[in-house]
């Protein structure tokens, strides 16, 4: 096949969304047919996870409350080992980007259908893609299998996200969508769901950090989450996503704080070689791009460079020249150098 041929798969799936939605999901997974239903549930979600399994009654199985960032296999192999004793039939993840993720490890494992709830802007549940994580290192498989079958987005359960998580969770949605649009070989549907992801985020995100209860903001921004999300079961993902991926599983960093910091550097080095991608970003924010993420990510109370994430400055020739060994496709060429040069930067 030619390679200027685009593709693009729509993923089966359903999406409830709109305030209170989070009280269908019983009815959700009755049309299911399930009998027996485990709940994946975040530390931080643990409220809402015992919600639900007051509604669903007898068709409550178990929670597993300990899901874990970039997927570990052995935290995936107890969840299966409660799955099996509970005999669960039908999962219910709730929570961020590690309680999607477990529930995707586990329907890959056993085919049991899923209903994702999400709470943060990650934008997992919208992609058929897993990370998982095994002795550090982590690998990343896409299977449609994975791709959640019904989605439910309630906006009133992102009201209690930190400001810190609430503006690196954005931003790291907003990766999704940039990349995207980066894509030499995104389709007309996905550079639509880009820019419209973009000006979700760089319009709500304000608004939600100023006023963390304005359920329209929060309501904008899980929108965006969706469609970046989109954006990622689509594009090939470039440098941006391989430098999360190379730092986050080598150093086991948080991944929304590592997006969010890494992006206006990685907009600084890819922008000038995708003058489409910068003229479209250039007229949601009336400017240049790059300046108007950086101010959003400086914002952010937690760390915001590399040596504050506890990355050690030693070792990122090595981490650049991994990099550049294997690339990612990326508008602009990527040579050990210059990814050297942007780790600097952000170090």
């Amino acid at each position: 096949m030619g390679t200027d041929i685009r593709v693009h798969e729509v993923y089966a799936g359903r999406v409830l969304q709109g305030a209170g939605a989070r009280d269908l999901v019983p009815d959700e997974t009755e049309r299911l047919g399930a009998r027996r239903v485990l709940v994946v549930a975040a530390p931080s979600s643990a409220g809402t996870a015992r919600d639900l399994a007051d509604r669903l009654g007898e068709r409550y199985a178990g929670t597993f409350g300990r899901p874990a960032q970039h997927t570990p296999v052995e935290v995936t192999a107890d969840a299966l080992d409660l799955a099996r004793e509970v005999r669960a039939d039908a999962l219910v993840a709730i929570g961020g980007g590690s309680a999607i993720g477990l529930g995707k490890a586990l329907a890959v494992r056993t085919g049991m259908p899923q209903v994702a709830v999400p709470t943060t802007y990650a934008g997992s549940e919208a992609t058929p893609v897993l990370g998982e994580t095994e002795s550090g290192v982590k690998t990343t498989r896409r299977d449609p299998a994975l791709a959640p079958g019904t989605v439910v987005y309630d906006p009133e359960l992102t009201l209690t996200m930190p400001r810190g998580l609430t503006l690196t969770s954005a931003l790291n949605a907003l990766a999704h969508a940039v990349e995207a649009l980066w894509d030499a070989r995104a389709s007309a549907a996905t550079r639509a769901f880009g820019i419209e992801a973009a000006d979700g985020i760089l319009t709500a995100l304000p608004v939600a950090l100023d006023h963390p209860a304005d359920v329209d903001a929060r309501s904008r921004l899980q929108e965006a989450a969706w469609l970046a999300g989109a954006c990622l079961a689509q594009a090939r993902m470039g440098l941006h996503h391989q430098l999360a991926h190379a730092l986050g599983g080598t150093f086991g960093l948080p991944h929304a704080e590592l997006h969010a910091l890494l992006l206006p550097y990685v907009m600084r080095f890819n922008l000038p070689a995708a003058p489409d991608t910068a003229s479209r970003l250039a007229r949601v924010v009336n400017g240049d791009p790059t300046p108007a993420v950086a101010a959003l990510a400086a914002l952010h109370d937690g760390p915001t460079t590399l040596e504050a994430l506890g990355v050690p400055r030693a070792e990122l020739r090595a981490v650049a020249e991994r990099v550049a060994a294997d690339p990612y496709p990326n508008p602009r060429p990527v040579t050990a150098d210059a990814v050297e040069e942007l780790l600097l930067a952000a170090w």
